[in-house]
């Protein structure tokens, strides 16, 4: 008895490109949806593994939309402490 081959979930492959996208072109909005893909894309994966295959894929694009959006939070914190801190020493001189 022979199985079918194992098909690549298109919800990974979004979440994926999604998350390259994140990092390249649409910051936070292509963060947001590799985050949301990636997550229904390994529960599709983990119900039907005999039939899908892409959770690999799906991991790395829940990587790179978490960690775009993480680092740009932190970046955003230090700027507004810069800038406020400038702001700040402003007013006191």
């Amino acid at each position: 008895m022979t199985l079918p081959p194992r098909q690549t979930s298109g919800l990974a492959i979004t979440s994926l490109i999604a998350g390259i996208l994140g990092w390249t072109i649409v910051p936070w909005i292509g963060s947001i949806v590799a985050i949301v893909t990636g997550h229904l894309a390994r529960g599709e994966v983990r119900r039907a593994p005999e039939r899908l295959e892409g959770d690999g894929m799906a991991l790395a694009g829940l990587i790179l939309g978490y960690s775009m959006l993480v680092l740009s939070l932190v970046g955003l914190v230090v700027l507004f402490a810069f800038f406020g801190g400038l702001f700040w020493l402003g007013l006191n001189s």
